[in-house]
């Protein structure tokens, strides 16, 4: 039923959820599956050498969270049996990354973890899950804590 799945993972216990049913959906249709991470390249801006230098801190440091969410993902794909392919993707909107990689690889699912916020705090904090559901035109399964 479902030939490709991407699931997108930050590193959060609700991303873990998502991959650990990508496992369940992939063994049960033979699925082809994409893990990714979206990083924000330029997350602010700012003039002068301080910008710089805080620009290059923040690359290092958000390279790094990715590679290891990105490793915890392949581990648990690995573990389980699947071959699972990888992307660090770059994107000024976490939810575009998302929207524009599942078109580009053909995906026809993609799965990915809701933290559930409500109120004041997902005005706040925003939903990536939200603006995903918002615009693609492929499947999401949102899986909740």
């Amino acid at each position: 039923m479902f030939k490709h799945i991407l699931v997108p993972v930050d590193g959060s216990p609700t991303s873990q959820l998502a991959v650990d049913k990508t496992i369940g959906l992939a063994r049960a249709f033979g699925s082809r599956v994409t893990a990714i991470f979206v990083l924000d390249p330029y997350p602010f801006t700012g003039v002068g050498t301080d910008f710089a230098y805080g620009q290059a801190d923040y690359f290092s440091a958000a390279t790094a969270e990715a590679n290891k969410a990105m490793d915890e993902a392949k581990a648990a794909f690995k573990d389980a049996g699947i071959n699972a392919e990888s992307s660090i993707v770059e994107s000024h909107a976490p939810w575009r990354g998302v929207v524009e990689t599942a078109d580009a690889l053909q995906a026809d699912l993609i799965v990915m973890g809701s933290h559930g916020r409500s109120g004041l705090e997902k005005l706040v904090l925003g939903s990536v899950t939200q603006a995903v559901l918002s615009h693609t035109k492929v499947a999401v399964l949102v899986v909740r804590v």
